[in-house]
């Protein structure tokens, strides 16, 4: 497996890049297994896609709720 290289500018301000990043790469392979699922007439590969859509989803919720945290967090600090 090929190991992504990742920097961190570590110059976030109420947000995070990597994060949001995440979250953009995320959705992307959502977008993907969907094509995937829109072609797919084999059954049991179509319950395998739709489990990991439904993951990539809750995991897309998750990254979101950290977001609105970071923000949240960010704001009381600037009172």
């Amino acid at each position: 497996m090929t190991q992504i290289k990742v920097d961190c500018q570590h110059a976030c301000r109420n947000t995070c890049a990597m994060l949001n990043e995440a979250l953009r790469k995320e959705a992307s392979m959502v977008r993907f297994y969907e094509g995937i699922l829109a072609e797919c007439t084999f059954p049991e590969v179509r319950s395998f896609l739709t489990d990991l859509v439904e993951e990539k989803r809750k995991s897309i919720l998750s990254i979101i709720q950290k977001l609105n945290e970071l923000h949240v967090h960010s704001q009381s600090m600037m009172e």
